[in-house]
């Protein structure tokens, strides 16, 4: 399938942009953006082919027992706890540390949130770079931890965890890489302006040579795993980008894409 997806366009100065928490409504963005028409691949038939360690992502089955995913204390608890043993079952981590859940919807005013109302993240990204990966991992973790891990030989490998909450999805799904197509040149380091602290993420600079991907009419019951950052540097896929799109059919009678994100450092 061709469709257009929102690349940055490169620029002399590092560009920047006031997340949603910043603003309060929508990012404030301080850079210029193009659409590019872009071949996006089906994986539904064939996504034993691709892997999270080979490719940066992977579809899963996971059925989850929430009710409520706005609600936020059963996702905290209830969700949690399931994602904590379907991690450890599927990689073998030592342990998992959740740190942030994100709800988006294509609808009119967003989806709710604890810090704001969320609509779906349409310039293609990677959530964190070389600096705020490791960054981040200390936050979470505590400095003493992540210093034991990377000391000891271990690893840290930061994921999240995408799915629907109002499935089937008919309208904006998700577009995302093979890792391994995306040379670093392509990855753009932007600042993300929060208001106590400034983070850092990629943005995606156009190439016909990316390998897009998408999932149609993902449901409750699918989740994509999305690698954001890896503590390892021995040739691995570390980033793997991703951004909302619109269907080139897509209809406003469809109901709104609702979905969920949580964000996730496994321990080795």
């Amino acid at each position: 399938m061709e469709a257009n997806l929102k690349f940055i366009v490169p620029q002399d100065t590092k560009p920047f942009f006031e997340s949603s928490e910043y603003t309060g409504s929508v990012p404030k963005i301080h850079f210029k953006t193009e659409y590019r028409p872009v071949n996006i691949m089906d994986i539904r038939d064939n996504k034993d082919k691709f892997t999270f360690e080979k490719n940066g992502f992977e579809l899963l089955n996971h059925k989850s027992s929430v009710k409520d995913f706005y609600n936020h204390n059963e996702v905290k608890q209830v969700y949690a706890n399931e994602l904590k043993h379907f991690l450890i079952e599927r990689f073998g981590a030592n342990d998992v540390f959740i740190f942030d859940y994100t709800r988006r919807s294509d609808g009119t005013k967003g989806a709710k949130n604890p810090d704001g109302l969320r609509g779906p993240a349409d310039r293609l990204h990677a959530d964190y770079t070389d600096v705020s990966g490791p960054q981040r991992a200390k936050d979470v973790l505590g400095l003493k931890l992540y210093s034991q891990v990377i000391n000891q030989g271990g690893r840290i490998v930061q994921l999240n965890i995408w799915r629907p909450i109002n499935g089937p999805i008919k309208r904006s799904p998700l577009a995302f890489a093979d890792a391994a197509s995306i040379p670093k040149s392509d990855l753009i380091e932007t600042d993300q302006i929060f208001t106590n602290r400034t983070g850092e993420i990629y943005h995606i600079s156009y190439s016909d040579k990316h390998k897009w991907h998408w999932v149609p009419n993902m449901t409750d019951d699918e989740i994509l795993l999305l690698k954001g950052w890896d503590s390892i540097d021995d040739g691995v896929v570390k980033y793997t980008p991703h951004g909302a799109f619109e269907l080139p059919n897509q209809s406003e009678k469809h109901p709104p894409r609702e979905s969920i994100e949580a964000r996730v450092f496994l321990v080795f």
